[in-house]
């Protein structure tokens, strides 16, 4: 699948890891090379770095012995052609201090026209009250665009340190970045720049009234 700012080399990687998800073990970065015809490890880490940034790759750590997708990523993999119409994949279950974890069936939910754009898109539910002075509330479908960047006083998908994903309003200065509650009880959280990954801008909201035990949230509150 084609995605927005990626090079062409970046995309290679990322659609020949869409195709090894399924394998038992993840490819090694020698096995990647051989499979995109990159000499080097030294030329393949440039691409994967800016796989990370973009939140479709998973930063290694020493237990990991492969290339992972993210979670995300992984919930933006295609569906098939009957449910390609007005759906958009909803991206897993977070928890207070977690990144955004894989749901184990990917879903698509049918979405308006109207709550979506021209660009990638995924949907993630709320959990919590801290956008609730917005109409936000616990148990709602967002529709987020998917983008590193965003507009001040835009409602953002905020990764902070790598660790912890929220919905937040975001101010950014040179020496800051603020993350906003839109909930009187609470208090803006404050970040050096680089504390903070844009992974998403809200562009679209969705209810059911018909119960409220949500199976899959965004947490709408750092705790």
């Amino acid at each position: 699948m084609q995605l927005l700012n990626l090079t062409r080399k970046q995309q290679e990687v990322f659609d020949f890891l869409l195709d090894q998800q399924d394998f038992a073990h993840p490819p090694t970065l020698d096995e990647l090379c051989a499979a995109i015809g990159l000499k080097s490890r030294g030329s393949l880490h440039k691409h994967i770095q800016g796989l990370i940034k973009a939140g479709l790759i998973e930063a290694p750590n020493r237990k990991q012995r492969g290339i992972r997708l993210t979670a995300y990523a992984l919930a933006l993999k295609e569906p098939s052609a009957n449910d390609q119409r007005n759906t958009l994949p909803l991206v897993g279950a977070i928890a207070a201090g977690k990144p955004i974890e894989a749901i184990e069936n990917i879903n698509y939910m049918h979405v308006p026209d109207q709550l979506k754009s021209e660009k990638p898109c995924y949907i993630l539910q709320v959990k919590g009250e801290s956008m609730i002075d917005e109409g936000i509330f616990d148990g709602d479908w967002v529709v987020i665009e998917q983008r590193s960047h965003a507009l001040n006083g835009e409602i953002v998908v905020a990764l902070i340190d790598k660790l912890e994903a929220t919905l937040k309003i975001i101010e950014q200065y040179p020496h800051e970045t603020v993350l906003v509650p839109a909930n009187s009880d609470l208090k803006p959280m404050r970040y050096k720049p680089h504390q903070v990954e844009i992974q998403g801008v809200l562009i679209g909201q969705m209810r059911s009234y018909r119960h409220k035990n949500p199976s899959h949230h965004l947490t709408g509150e750092k705790s």
